[in-house]
């Protein structure tokens, strides 16, 4: 036993790592190939299969295969607008314009948990109707332009005591909720907010190193580590786990660490203390993917993007059940009220990880392309999370997963 508390915190500080995430997610895939698994079962001849669509959706949306990276820039396009470098543009100074994209991606994805099916957001500079990703990221992008986050109430950056006064009433007021237009876990996307400004603000060796504390000060912190302008996307990865990690509701800890996107399968073994514990990150890692381009923007080379795993959130993860590569156990389960922490759902995630790795080289054979040019980043934009999106329209009415979660807009 004294053994295994002193091997605790190793044992989680390897959690906080996406070779965690890789490992673990490829034992969940070898469980279910030996039909071991409490909910779901594999069928591996059916991948070739999601493969083709997704190329199919690939070749429709960028016929020229050049594919951003899977990133929150892509939901703030609106209307045939980028809507997001449209807010930087006027912002000459490039560090400064890097601090203001780093604040309004954080604060952005930590506000992208999934909406719900209700949802709209009505945009009065496009004129459009948005909901899902694109209204999320629309909405927040508005809320950062009227300086809602910033501590002058005017500037589009975002300061760290502003963010700790959010309220929920705040964010509603923002995202145009009411009666008849209800967002899915706003109380939790008002904690998340106040627990970023809480977080630099105690950290203002990283965020406020030249000017009070704000999210934007990581920006700083990550460009001084670049070396010869290059940095590897898991440094990104890295850091975000280690100065922000503490944001992310403490569910499970280990050896005294906060484990955060990490939840319990008993048949998960590593053999030391994190045995039964399978990490995903899926915020954090789409908030790396997304802090990026910023970083390029400034002139640093992003390398190593595919150290990041793929995302296990209910896009990517629909395309697997919707083509028929992982299946129900129990088909009424699809419409249980499934949690996050259930075995069906700590399932679907790790499956989706391991199945995204599997299913980007047949993506890449069928293209032609190599790792190198076409990284996982881009067979998620193309890609997987487009393809998972179609399938759910074609299928359901509402367009939602095919599977029921109860999210509390801090998972998905």
């Amino acid at each position: 036993m004294a053994f295994a508390q002193l091997d605790a915190p190793r044992a989680a500080r390897a959690l906080l790592t996406t070779s965690a995430v890789r490992e673990r997610a490829a034992k969940m895939l070898a469980l279910g190939l030996d039909g071991k698994l409490t909910a779901f079962t594999v069928d591996l001849a059916r991948l070739p299969a999601a493969a083709d669509l997704v190329v199919e959706v690939i070749r429709a949306n960028y016929p020229d295969l050049k594919i951003p990276f899977h990133a929150r820039w892509r939901h703030f396009v609106a209307a045939g607008r980028d809507l997001g470098r449209e807010a930087l543009a006027n912002i000459a100074d490039p560090a400064e314009r890097g601090r203001a994209a780093f604040d309004l991606a954080i604060a952005s994805v930590l506000l992208d948990a999934g909406a719900g099916m209700g949802w709209r957001y009505r945009d009065a500079g496009t004129g459009i109707e948005m909901s899902k990703s694109e209204g999320l990221a629309v909405a927040s992008l508005r809320m950062a332009e009227a300086g809602a986050f910033a501590g002058d109430g005017q500037s589009l950056r975002a300061d760290a005591a502003r963010l700790s006064a959010l309220t929920a009433d705040d964010i509603a007021r923002g995202f145009q909720v009411s009666e008849t237009n209800p967002l899915v876990g706003l109380e939790g996307r008002a904690r998340l907010l106040c627990r970023l400004g809480d977080t630099v603000a105690a950290n203002p060796e990283v965020f406020g190193a030249r000017d009070t504390p704000r999210p934007g000060g990581l920006f700083d912190h990550l460009s001084a580590q670049a070396e010869t302008a290059t940095l590897p996307a898991t440094k990104i990865l890295a850091a975000v786990l280690a100065h922000l990690g503490a944001i992310w509701p403490s569910r499970i800890t280990l050896g005294g660490i906060a484990l955060g996107d990490t939840w319990r399968h008993p048949l998960i073994q590593a053999g030391d203390a994190s045995d039964g514990l399978i990490p995903f990150h899926k915020l954090s890692q789409w908030l790396s993917y997304s802090l990026i381009e910023p970083l390029q923007w400034s002139g640093i080379t992003v390398t190593e993007v595919d150290g990041l795993t793929g995302l296990p959130e209910y896009r990517n993860g629909g395309l697997f059940v919707d083509m028929g590569v992982l299946a129900l156990r129990d088909p009424a389960a699809a419409d249980a009220p499934n949690t996050v922490d259930s075995a069906l759902v700590v399932e679907w995630r790790g499956l989706t990880v391991a199945l995204l790795d599997r299913i980007a080289p047949l993506v890449r054979e069928r293209l032609g392309v190599d790792a190198e040019a076409f990284p996982l980043a881009r067979v998620l934009e193309g890609g997987t999370w487009s393809a998972g999106r179609r399938l759910a329209r074609e299928k359901r009415a509402d367009g939602g997963p095919p599977i029921r979660v109860v999210s509390d807009g801090t998972v998905f």
